[in-house]
């Protein structure tokens, strides 16, 4: 673990140099032919002396400033004496990470923009000096939260990377935060390849999970007793918050501990990582929810409507991307954006124009749209979520009023997916994110790093302070984005935005 070394300023005007003095393309007014006469004859290169000279101030690349790169809490840092240990001995690799290669955290710039530093993190993989002595080595995993696609694939994973290593023991802790804990409850189950061997064909966790149960002391205690080096918690932004208290308790008791994080939500809103784990799996899972709403809005005439309610707490990826796949759906409603039930932009004259034009209509409402017509609740669950108002019950009650006020035949076929869409095993794609992101955190773990979390980034495995992390999760989609604008082109329902209002904030996204 070496300590933090300075910026690394990157430089583009001699990049930019370089290419300007390899020539340029000139297009000619030629028409198109076969062969490679059509290319000589339709594209040259000039000399760079042809060129006409040029203001150096027009000239110039992108103004970019420092790469800044967000460096992780190591154990060494923290006064902890690391082990040394070869990787090469212990797992085998012969491609290593360096602490020096990092992602940027935006890749978009403007040509006119002012120089500012480049936030950058550090790539994930695996390092050639270990911070632990494989054999020597005891982690144990768990899961927190509700429910996603994927939880089994990459408790898997860690065990089998771990397991390569040479680690001596992996624990399975049971029933989430709670399972450190809880009289009465299953101990820790010891996870070997054999146990594991088919979990990720399975939806679910295998460990068990739950909400609430967290207390830092108790489980620090257990980490202790248990001689763990290692804990890796799958979770959501409330959970990485509880893991990185685990980190700082564990470094305050002078214990030699790593915190590994890998975020969990079937939402989306975790901040800054491209996507999280079993995302994509939840919006293939919606879109079947959606072509039986379609199925049953067909065929119940006259002006048959199917609504189907999808989860999103604070954030309406999952209705707008499940939207989006499917095609079908002509209305969309999600939290960042208010709902108008009359008017110009009003939901239920659209709804009356989509009947008149072809018969049917599908809705998507996410779960936590609506709250400003139908108030926020102050009741909380264990986990610390607000309850929320049932917008799709109400919604649909709203629909039939409406209808029967203007003497219309409408009928309302309802379905709520929400449970079916979290509970299958990760498809393909998500399996293999899995997988990635469980390698990812046990190279971190296994190196010496804590209080860290691991995701995509510009589709780069890195690596992320928990504190950087949970400081702007979670984040919500603009209303003024690309994605929303792709949404209703698709549904072509009325925006009660202003086309001049500005992003939500900056944990939004697009």
């Amino acid at each position: 673990g070496a300590p933090p070394r300075d910026c690394h300023k990157t430089k583009m005007a001699s990049r930019w140099a370089a290419a300007f003095g390899r020539g340029a393309w000139r297009h000619a007014r030629a028409p198109l032919a076969v062969g490679a006469t059509a290319w000589a004859s339709a594209v040259s290169f000039a000399e760079p002396e042809a060129l006409p000279q040029q203001d150096p101030e027009k000239r110039k690349g992108p103004c970019v400033g420092a790469v800044e790169i967000v460096r992780l809490p190591h154990l060494t840092d923290l006064g902890f004496k690391s082990k040394e240990a070869s990787n090469t001995k212990s797992f085998g690799y012969v491609k290593y990470i360096s602490d020096e290669e990092c992602v940027l955290g935006d890749i978009v710039l403007k040509e006119t923009a002012t120089p500012k530093p480049l936030k950058a993190y550090m790539r994930a993989g695996p390092r050639e000096k270990l911070h632990f002595e494989p054999g020597e080595t005891r982690a144990a995993i768990v899961t927190c939260g509700g429910l996603c696609p994927g939880m089994n694939s990459i408790v898997k994973n860690l065990v089998v990377t771990l397991r390569h290593y040479g680690c001596s023991k992996v624990y399975g802790v049971r029933g989430g935060y709670r399972g450190f804990t809880s009289l009465g409850w299953d101990g820790p189950t010891e996870l070997t390849d054999e146990v594991v061997e088919t979990w990720h064909h399975a939806g679910g966790t295998q460990l068990g999970t739950s909400r609430g149960g967290f207390d830092a002391d108790k489980i620090v205690a257990w980490l202790e007793a248990k001689r763990i080096s290692q804990l890796y918690v799958i979770g959501g932004d409330g959970t990485h918050r509880g893991a990185f208290k685990l980190a700082e308790l564990c470094h305050e008791k002078g214990l030699n501990i790593a915190v590994a994080g890998i975020p969990k939500t079937i939402d989306n809103d975790i901040a800054i990582i491209d996507r999280s784990f079993g995302f994509m799996t939840a919006v293939s899972e919606a879109t079947r929810a959606i072509a039986a709403a379609r199925v049953e809005a067909e065929c119940n005439m006259p002006n048959g409507i199917g609504v189907v309610k999808l989860m999103g707490r604070s954030a309406g990826f999952l209705a707008a991307y499940a939207t989006l796949a499917s095609q079908d759906v002509d209305l969309c409603l999600v939290p960042e954006v208010p709902i108008e039930l009359d008017g110009p932009s009003g939901i239920l004259p659209h709804l009356e124009k989509v009947l008149d034009r072809k018969g049917h209509a599908v809705v998507v409402v996410a779960e936590g749209a609506g709250e400003d017509l139908l108030g926020t609740s102050s009741v909380v669950d264990a986990g610390g979520n607000r309850q929320l108002p049932p917008i799709g019950e109400w919604l649909c009650d709203r629909v039939k009023a409406h209808f029967k006020s203007e003497h219309k035949e409408a009928t309302v076929k309802y379905i709520d997916p929400s449970y079916m869409v979290r509970s299958v095993p990760a498809d393909a794609s998500d399996s293999y994110l899995c997988m990635t992101l469980a390698h990812a955190a046990a190279h971190g773990a296994m190196a010496g790093y804590t209080g860290f979390t691991v995701g995509l980034v510009n589709n780069r495995t890195v690596m992320i302070p928990i504190p950087d992390l949970v400081a702007i999760s979670p984040r919500a989609m603009r209303a003024h984005g690309r994605t929303w604008e792709r949404v209703q082109s698709i549904t072509g329902q009325p925006s009660p935005l202003s086309a001049h209002a500005g992003d939500r904030d900056h944990t939004s996204r697009d």
